[in-house]
């Protein structure tokens, strides 16, 4: 039996996500965490989950049906399921967790009551300038992931070239820093420890960091083992001129 019926991977863009949610499902034993609640519209929850919307009327139904539909994709065999959930979708699944739940006094005591007793995860990049520029690139070229053997995994968009643009990189650091003070402000509120993970130990030693969220789910953190990385990292020379030009800009450097 594990020690946990589900984990959350508590996070924000470019943070290593992706790569960490596959090789959690790639073990077989740590759910298939996804962001299955990802945009803040309950119609956008149930095409992702394929929940019709022809035979849900109330609202509350309709958000019940999509947790449970998550929930089915979400599990491995053993039962355990995986989230995750990215830091600007956080207000409005909470919002919607309060529609089942609205007796709970706690957004834990309402998460756990859905998901059962949950380990949370804290996924951060602590350079948030470097975070700023992979986002900003990956916006204008529209490519987000790409494979360990260099094939688009992600594209978003027609491709184009990207162009240096303080004020936009300004934005997003900005942005990411508020999104980790979010988060954790909600974990002194909650009264959570999390498992905190970082960008850079997930990139130097993934397996190191997947044994650290598998062995207090009460898995055999040998299954790390078993996996590999299927993305590589995208920085190139343009995310480092555009990082150093950003810093010498703003009196970082």
């Amino acid at each position: 039996m594990t020690a946990y019926a589900s984990y959350v991977i508590c996070t924000a863009p470019r943070s290593g996500s992706t790569l960490l949610c596959r090789l959690l499902a790639e073990t077989g034993a740590a759910g298939r965490p996804a962001s299955y609640f990802h945009e803040p519209a309950l119609d956008a929850w149930a095409r992702r989950l394929g929940v019709s919307t022809g035979v849900v009327a109330a609202e509350r139904e309709m958000v019940e049906a999509c947790i449970q539909a998550a929930l089915v994709r979400g599990r491995s065999d053993n039962g355990v399921f995986g989230l995750r959930l990215q830091r600007p979708s956080f207000e409005f699944f909470f919002s919607r967790l309060a529609l089942l739940y609205p007796d709970r006094v706690t957004e834990r005591a309402r998460f756990e009551r859905v998901f059962g007793r949950t380990l949370f995860i804290h996924l951060s990049r602590a350079d948030k300038v470097e975070q700023a520029v992979s986002c900003l690139k990956a916006e204008q070229t529209g490519l987000w992931h790409v494979a360990a053997d260099g094939s688009d995994v992600e594209r978003i968009g027609p491709p184009r070239e990207p162009e240096y643009d303080g004020e936009g990189l300004r934005a997003w650091v900005d942005t990411m820093i508020d999104y980790d003070r979010g988060w954790n402000a909600w974990f002194a509120r909650e009264a959570i420890t999390p498992v905190a993970i970082s960008y850079d130990q997930l990139s130097s030693d993934p397996q190191g960091a997947l044994r650290r969220i598998l062995a207090p789910l009460g898995l055999d953190p040998a299954a790390a083992d078993r996996v590999s990385p299927s993305l590589r990292k995208m920085a190139d020379d343009t995310n480092r001129d555009w990082a150093a030009r950003f810093r010498a800009e703003a009196g970082l450097a």
